[in-house]
C-alpha cells in the first residue's frame, strides 16, 4: 500500500488512464467503466478500477503540474506494477491551426520545469511519448471503432509545452515555443514521459483543447470535467487495443 494512493495489491489494472482532475476521473469512471470500484479517496485524488468492453482499466486522478502527477506515476510504477499510463487532459492552444475542442496526441514534451535539469545535471533531457501508443491513438482517432459520442474537433501530433507555472511570468517565452512548432501549452507530459523511461513504462499525453491563448476561446469548468470523451474513447481503444 502506497503512501499517497494507498490501494491494495491488484486494485489498480496494468493500464491507467490519468486525468489532472480527480472528478474528471469520476466521470470517466461512470461514462466509460463497467462494474467501477473507488479504490482510493486518499487527499481527495479519487481512483478507480472497472472494465472497458471486458478489460480492466484504471482511472486514477494526478492533480496539477508535474510534481503532483510525479508522486502518482512513480507510485503506480513502483508499488502497483503499472505498464502504461496515458494522459487525457486539457491543454492551452498555442497556434491558430487548433481550435476549442481539438484534440492533441503528444510526440514530446518540451518544459520550463527544473526537474529534468536536477536529474541529469544540466543536461538538456528530450521527453517522448511511447511510439506503439502513439500510432495506436493516433489509428484509433482515425477509425470508425472510436464513435466521438463527444463533441470535437480535429486531431493533431506534435509538440506540447509542460509549464511549471500556469500563470507565467513570461508569456513571451511561451510564444517563442509557438515558434518553433510547439502546438499547446499543458502541464504534467514531461514528468510522465521521463518518469515512463525511467521505469521501462509506456506513457502517452491526450490532450483536448480547452483554451485558446490567441483568440481567447475558452471552455467551462464543467465542460472541462465531463465533455472531453472523445479523448478517452482514443485513450481506450490505443491502450487496450479495441475489439
Amino acid at each position: 500500500m502506497s503512501t499517497h494512493i494507498g490501494a491494495a495489491p491488484g486494485d489498480i489494472a496494468p493500464l491507467v488512464l490519468m486525468p489532472g482532475d480527480p472528478l474528471r476521473a469520476r466521470w470517466i469512471a461512470e461514462t466509460f467503466l463497467d462494474d467501477a470500484r473507488c479504490y482510493t479517496e486518499v487527499r481527495g485524488m479519487y481512483g478507480y478500477t472497472g472494465t472497458w468492453q471486458g478489460r480492466r482499466v484504471s482511472v486514477q486522478g494526478s492533480g496539477m503540474g508535474q510534481p503532483s502527477l510525479a508522486i502518482y506515476v512513480n507510485e503506480l510504477f513502483t508499488d502497483y506494477d503499472v505498464q502504461s499510463v496515458i494522459r487525457v487532459g486539457s491543454c492551452g492552444a498555442l497556434t491558430e491551426t487548433l481550435a476549442v475542442r481539438d484534440i492533441v496526441i503528444a510526440s514530446g514534451a518540451c518544459t520550463d520545469s527544473s526537474m529534468n535539469r536536477i536529474r541529469f545535471e544540466g543536461l538538456d533531457y528530450a521527453p517522448v511519448a511511447d511510439f506503439g501508443l502513439l500510432r495506436a491513438a493516433y489509428d484509433a482517432s482515425q477509425s470508425h471503432r472510436v464513435s466521438t459520442s463527444s463533441t470535437s474537433g480535429s486531431v493533431h501530433v506534435g509538440l506540447v509545452f509542460s509549464n511549471d507555472s500556469f500563470y507565467s511570468p513570461r508569456p513571451d517565452l511561451i510564444a517563442r515555443m509557438a515558434e518553433y512548432g510547439v502546438l499547446a501549452i499543458e502541464m504534467e507530459a514531461s514528468a510522465l514521459y521521463t518518469l515512463a523511461a525511467q521505469h521501462g513504462r509506456k506513457a502517452l499525453a491526450i490532450c483536448t483543447v480547452s483554451d485558446h491563448v490567441v483568440t481567447g476561446a475558452e471552455t467551462t469548468a464543467q465542460e472541462r470535467e465531463q465533455t472531453f470523451g472523445a479523448m478517452v474513447e482514443i485513450a481506450l481503444e490505443a491502450g487496450l487495443g479495441g475489439s
